[in-house]
């Protein structure tokens, strides 16, 4: 089942509760960097991440140099931003706090 975009009202309603994460209207996506102590810090958000993901079965486009960890979410199938984003950001961001 393709999951329909986020209209204009949607999106600002699901953003509001995702204050970290920045939207891109160039991708219709949302954007966040995570910064850790060190780099086995942050592969381990990554590996955590990951497991999130693969049960969500929506999967983030994303980079690790050192200590950094930068997270772009979107619906590919739907061409845009999608509730499943903003559902996987939100379970991230609880993540990232719960540490």
């Amino acid at each position: 089942m393709v999951m329909m975009r986020f209209s204009e009202r949607e999106r600002a309603e699901a953003l509001a509760a995702l204050p970290d994460w920045r939207y891109d209207p160039a991708s219709d996506a949302i954007m966040r960097e995570f910064e850790f102590g060190d780099f086995v810090a942050a592969f381990s958000f990554m590996t955590a991440v990951a497991i999130l993901a693969e049960k969500a079965n929506h999967h983030p486009e994303w980079s690790n140099v050192y200590n950094k960890v930068s997270i772009l979410l979107t619906t590919h199938d739907a061409g845009g931003l999608t509730p499943k984003d903003t559902d996987l950001a939100g379970m991230i961001t609880k993540l990232a706090t719960a540490g």
